[in-house]
């Protein structure tokens, strides 16, 4: 209350309505695009596991937003997004610790590393996407193949390190990819999806943060509403996927999980031909 007197006191009601008429004059409209573009990215992503990165980059290149900064601005968002996912998988126990800490530290490397190169070398992305494209095309098909299987063979994968530091590479680099990569070899290597799911929304907050504190030391801080409109969406949407991940059966959740996948592979296939 007292706080309250004093700021008042300092800053009278019509100072303050002018400083809030100018910073409405200031927002685009399209804000609430970005926030429908994050609500959207951020179910799949929750609930599935993986696509924020890849929705929400393809929507901003569609509306005009430069690659560099579409990454940047994704990223930005995701630590808002993957921290509240994270904290409502850990509030649901769709978390393996163990899981958690072999991908925590070779994925922030890797989008350490991914984040230089994009703000570096950022023509060269065209050669990366297309072999990424293909990779989790193939991991689709075989999510949705062992989904329809009654059987099936968990077959671990033993080098977690290299997998994690690939997946947060080539999510910098190409503005998402954690989840495809990630998740879906980890899942079709016979892993519970909702644990693998959990797991690696946890660990994204902190490869987000990290690849969004390179591209910011290098590139700057820009499109402050983008990554605003893209926040409030999917914060608003993270507690929702969370709850949608723990309902789901997990035979549905593969095929939903390898159909994304394979329709996300498709179009990055076909945006490089055409």
């Amino acid at each position: 209350m007292i706080s309250g007197h004093l700021l008042f006191s300092l800053l009278p009601m019509d100072t303050l309505g002018v400083y809030a008429r100018q910073a409405a004059q200031n927002i685009d409209s399209k804000i609430l695009w970005f926030m429908l573009a994050g609500f959207v990215a951020q179910m799949i992503d929750g609930a599935l596991g993986m696509a924020y990165g890849v929705s929400a980059t393809t929507f901003l290149l569609t509306v005009g937003v430069p690659p560099a900064f579409a990454s940047a601005s994704v990223h930005a968002s995701e630590i808002f997004t993957s921290g509240v996912s994270g904290l409502m998988h850990l509030r649901f126990r769709n978390v393996n610790s163990k899981l958690f800490k072999n991908l925590l530290l070779p994925g922030v490397i890797g989008a350490i590393l991914g984040a230089y190169v994009l703000s570096s070398a950022e023509n060269y992305v065209y050669i990366i996407k297309p072999l990424v494209a293909l990779y989790t095309l193939f991991l689709g098909g075989v999510i949705i193949k062992k989904a329809l299987k009654k059987t099936t063979k968990r077959k671990p994968i033993r080098k977690l390190g290299i997998l994690a530091t690939a997946g947060g590479f080539l999510d910098s680099v190409g503005g998402g990819g954690w989840g495809p990569i990630v998740s879906s070899s980890l899942i079709a290597s016979g892993r519970s999806p909702l644990y693998t799911i959990g797991s690696v929304n946890l660990a994204e907050f902190f490869v987000s943060l990290a690849s969004s504190i390179t591209f910011f030391a290098l590139i700057g801080f820009n499109h402050w509403q983008v990554i605003a409109g893209l926040v409030l969406g999917g914060v608003v949407a993270a507690p929702i996927a969370a709850i949608l991940a723990r309902k789901l059966p997990i035979k549905t959740m593969m095929i939903l999980v390898g159909l994304i996948v394979i329709l996300v592979s498709l179009r990055n296939i076909i945006t490089m031909l055409f």
